[in-house]
């Protein structure tokens, strides 16, 4: 909204305050300035508020505002004196402003740094977190206008707004004076109030996830007459699945005299619906959808699933109809599953929604599905429901608009009937969120995606979201650093899916294999070595085994304290007359469940060749068999950015005894050693994750003492000057030394040899003996090329250098010589650190050269890099042995290079200005290491809107 031309001219209405937000109930509302235009507005709140709420906000009986109260409270210069309203419908339902005041309380601009902060919130939206949002979003302006503290005057009585203070985790005092609470809140965010703030983000997205897939009520707007047609295919499955809340059909073309179809009662609009809709699904072509939306959002509907194609993925103009569209959306409150949906799934047994395009429903199960692709959707469904598996919940977002992968990641972090969450995603709209909300659910339950469009470089057709250049290697090792258990296919999705749903995780990688056939068992022995598993050898039980020999042996596998997981291999019997017997496989199944019911909790799964039957019996729970044990959980809190321990949900109801235990699980069965061999492998390394995130890692405490933060700040200042270069500038050596010197990163120093006698005079300065090199940036760091002369120890071996030097590779101005006094022998190896605007700040590690550039063997992590992370970085590159000490080399000082990493992840986290660093090569010896090389750009930080206040995207 823009405001008139009666407000201030020297400030522009700040349009990027604008921001869609979550409520605490699930509700969307949106926060914006208000201007001189919300005159009435203002007036039509205010009218709205109680005489308590009044009293609360001005002290004092204040029945109605006064021209003049208007006026100020609508005419700010959006520095000093500053209003935000939120807004559902185009109306106001809370308001917040600050007055910036001196050291006496009274009106004042810069530099004062304090403001006077007030609240009013319309009564019948208290409750719904909307003062808590306002606090966050006047916070983030007030800092941004150099505003550093809030003071606030609050009645006693008036608990609700003490508590929306005291609960934002910000630095804070009280006092008692003149009958009124007097507070004073440091605005600087802390790791409490970060805390505090991701906390409510998680609640308030979930619980909007949990109102599309839990309503009381749906209605299908395009409702065909006659059979066929996409909302006449969602009603059938509505109908077919059981939904146990109301439904209606809903159609503007409807005859008048038409009250019933399929059963279920007929509208023409919804407000011929005496009672209020809490989901529509949306059937209709896309021209029509405004009309549809604005029904909804007319009559109090909370969520929209939008099966209408024709939105981004036609192009620019169909994108400009899905920005709109959700827009429209969240201006009545309401979130979006899609457009261009497949649909939503509840099989929960108190809801039971089938709100899809998917004929039938699938069983009830303990994985939670989200999809980007209607198609992807329906492969999945087929092939979990061929494989006996249910599922808790399934979202076919489409082209996911509004609600992602993200939102879905906070539902099942508390979801009580979800055990697996399963993604498939072909965007990342916010990887940085990703990342973080992954390991946080990844701490309690496992989480696997599948990532499609992963080389293209663009995103799918429909997906408005930004394009990250960080390549897909890296963005899988960022997974994995967050617990993501990332697979390439969906088979491979469901594999592993079925495994960590029905079995519990292993202990270790030492696997035992049993079966009727040897060669299906070397098969499988192979496999687990080549996925980094521990085999034993195969326990061939012949071809004559029984069933009780399969249960006998699965038994006693699963009781020795040596074994973590279990193999089991099948192949048809062979009958008398030579024929294969494929009709026992629910035998064997049930011979299986009770071996596994009465022995320790360890997983189980079986490799089978065409054994009748056997699949679908192991799919099932089996209730005759008796229980086992139950699993205990790998209890693993690691500490989010905030530091403050991630916070498991409530235990997921189970059925358990008096005696605390529960019926044994579904063992997945599987038609090829490979793939349940690497299900095995993506649950021992998950498991392993859990274990080291029980005891999260940490930033040692001498960087504190060794590190220059402010002078580094002052330099970073100076380099970039007042107006820097949007683009950002390059550091020179001798910059680039100083500014990584301020972080205990010393870098070798380089002299410049434009001429042998320079060069010579380079070398007595610096001490021989010394390496002359090139700086061409086509022949930087080849020493294959000749750009690298080594262990010249003297003079005459210098100058004989340098004219080798010009003769063969060009004129000293193309070669740009320099000299560098020799460092000890090690390995030279490469370490850079880059921000990428969509995923943040990312450290990597590599050997320098060919490892690193042509095999792509580079490890990364996020930064922040914790003292586990700089470990693990340096030892997960396949070239690790060089490290340590390879064919009988002497290993490297790692120690020293694990310090390098903490101290340049605390350089580029503490100044997002350093864009990137490339320190190569760092040569690492037995004792100690030299960086010979290091370059540094610098520019206006990118913004961190995770470090803001919440706020729903807007691509």
């Amino acid at each position: 909204m823009e405001p008139s031309p009666e407000q201030s001219p020297h400030h522009a209405y700040p349009d990027h305050w604008e921001a869609d937000v979550v409520l605490r109930d699930g509700g969307t509302a949106r926060i914006r300035p208000i201007t001189t235009d919300d005159a009435e507005r203002l007036v039509s709140f205010y009218e709205q508020v109680s005489d308590e709420s009044k009293y609360y906000r001005f002290f004092a009986p204040y029945p109605r505002l006064s021209d003049r109260d208007v006026h100020r409270f609508t005419h700010h210069d959006y520095v000093d004196r500053v209003g935000l309203a939120v807004t559902i419908g185009g109306e106001f339902i809370g308001t917040v402003r600050y007055d910036r005041i001196n050291d006496q309380g009274r009106p004042a601009s810069a530099p004062a740094d304090e403001a006077e902060v007030a609240f009013l919130v319309q009564d019948a939206h208290q409750g719904r977190g909307v003062a808590s949002a306002l606090l966050e979003h006047i916070a983030a302006v007030a800092r941004e206008r150099g505003i550093r503290r809030f003071a606030a005057e609050v009645l006693p009585a008036n608990n609700k707004m003490i508590k929306v203070f005291r609960d934002a985790g910000y630095t804070q005092r009280r006092s008692f004076e003149d009958g009124s609470v007097h507070l004073t809140l440091d605005l600087e965010p802390t790791e409490k109030s970060l805390a505090v703030q991701r906390g409510r983000e998680q609640r308030a997205e979930a619980r909007s996830v949990q109102r599309l897939l839990a309503p009381g009520s749906v209605a299908v707007i395009g409702t065909g007459r006659t059979p066929g047609g996409v909302g006449r295919t969602v009603l059938r499955n509505l109908l077919a699945a059981g939904f146990t809340g109301r439904t209606y059909a809903v159609n503007r073309a409807f005859d008048e005299g038409l009250t019933t179809l399929d059963g279920v009662p007929a509208h023409r609009s919804l407000g011929e619906i005496d009672e209020q809709v809490d989901l529509a699904v949306i059937a209709v072509p896309a021209h029509r959808v405004p009309e549809a939306v604005a029904d909804c959002g007319e009559h109090g509907v909370q969520g929209l699933v939008v099966l209408s194609a024709g939105y981004a993925e036609r192009g620019s103009a169909g994108r400009e109809l899905q920005r709109e569209l959700v827009r429209q959306a969240r201006s009545y409150g309401m979130r979006i599953i899609g457009p261009n949906a497949f649909g939503i799934i509840n099989t929960a047994e108190s809801v039971r929604l089938n709100a899809s395009l998917a004929p039938e429903s699938p069983a009830r199960g303990r994985i939670g599905l989200f999809t980007q692709s209607g198609a992807i959707g329906i492969a999945l469904l087929s092939g979990l429901h061929r494989r006996g598996a249910g599922l808790s919940s399934f979202i076919s977002a489409g082209n996911r608009a509004d609600v992602s992968g993200n939102d879905f990641l906070q539902y099942s972090f508390e979801d009580q009937d979800t055990d697996v969450a399963l993604l498939y995603l072909e965007s990342l709209g916010n990887p940085r969120k990703f990342t973080r909300l992954a390991r946080r659910t990844a701490a309690v339950k496992p989480v696997v995606v599948v990532k499609g469009a992963r080389h293209s470089g663009t995103n799918p057709p429909g997906h408005a979201v930004p394009v990250s250049r960080i390549p897909d290697a890296t963005v899988s090792a960022l997974m994995r650093q967050a617990g993501v258990i990332r697979v390439d296919t969906v088979t491979e999705m469901v594999d592993a899916g079925l495994l960590l749903a029905g079995q519990p995780l292993p202990a270790g990688p030492r696997v035992a294999i049993l079966g009727n056939s040897e060669s299906l068992g070397l098969l499988t022995y192979d496999a687990c070595l080549a996925e980094g598993l521990r085999p034993r050898p195969p326990i061939d039980l012949t071809t004559a085994a029984s069933p009780q020999d399969f249960r006998d042996a699965l038994a006693e596998a699963l009781a020795d304290s040596t074994c973590d997981a279990v193999i089991v291999t099948a192949i048809p019997w062979v009958g008398e007359n030579g024929e294969a017997e494929t009709g026992d496989g629910e035998v064997l199944a049930a011979a299986l469940h009770g071996a596994a019911a009465g022995s320790p909790a360890k997983p189980v799964a079986v490799v089978h060749v065409e054994i009748g039957g056997l699949a679908e019996a192991l799919a099932a729970a089996s209730s005759t068999a008796a229980p086992r044990t139950r699993p205990t959980t790998l209890a693993a809190q690691p500490s989010g950015t905030s530091g403050a321990p991630a916070t498991a949900p409530p235990a997921a109801p189970t059925e358990v005894d008096a005696e605390g235990t529960e019926p044994p699980g579904r063992i997945p069965a599987y038609p090829a050693a490979e793939r349940a061999v690497r299900a095995l492998a993506e649950a021992v390394k998950y498991a392993q994750w859990r274990r080291q995130a029980a005891t999260p890692g940490k930033v040692p405490e001498f960087l504190d003492e060794t590190t220059d933060e402010p002078g580094a700040a002052a330099l970073i200042d100076t380099l970039l000057g007042a107006t820097p270069d949007p683009r950002g500038r390059p550091l020179t050596h001798d910059e680039a030394r100083e500014l990584l010197g301020r972080y205990g990163i010393p870098v070798r120093p380089t002299l410049p040899a434009p001429d042998p006698e320079t060069a010579v005079a380079a070398a007595a300065r610096l001490g021989y003996p010394v390496a002359l090199k090139t700086t061409a940036p086509h022949l930087r760091h080849r020493a294959d090329l000749g750009g690298v002369r080594l262990d010249l120890a003297d003079e005459d071996a210098l100058r004989r250098a340098y004219g080798e030097f010009t003769e063969l590779l060009g004129k000293p101005a193309e070669l740009l010589p320099v000299v560098q006094s020799m460092a000890p022998r090690g390995v030279d190896t490469v370490v850079r650190a880059s921000i990428d605007a969509a995923a943040g700040a990312i450290l990597s590690f590599g050997l320098a050269g060919a490892p690193s550039e042509l095999l792509g063997d580079t490890a990364h992590r996020l930064v922040p890099a914790t003292d586990r992370d700089a470990a693990e970085l340096i030892r997960s590159i396949k070239a690790a042995p060089v490290l340590f000490g390879w064919r009988g080399s002497a290993p490297v000082d790692t120690p020293a290079l694990e310090e390098l990493l903490l101290r340049l992840s605390r350089l580029v986290d503490d100044h997002p200005e350093v864009v990137s660093v490339a320190l190569e090569p760092v040569v690492v010896a037995p004792q100690g290491l030299t960086v010979l090389g290091a370059s540094v750009r610098l520019a206006p930080p990118p913004p961190r809107g995770d470090l803001g206040p919440r706020r729903l995207p807007n691509y």
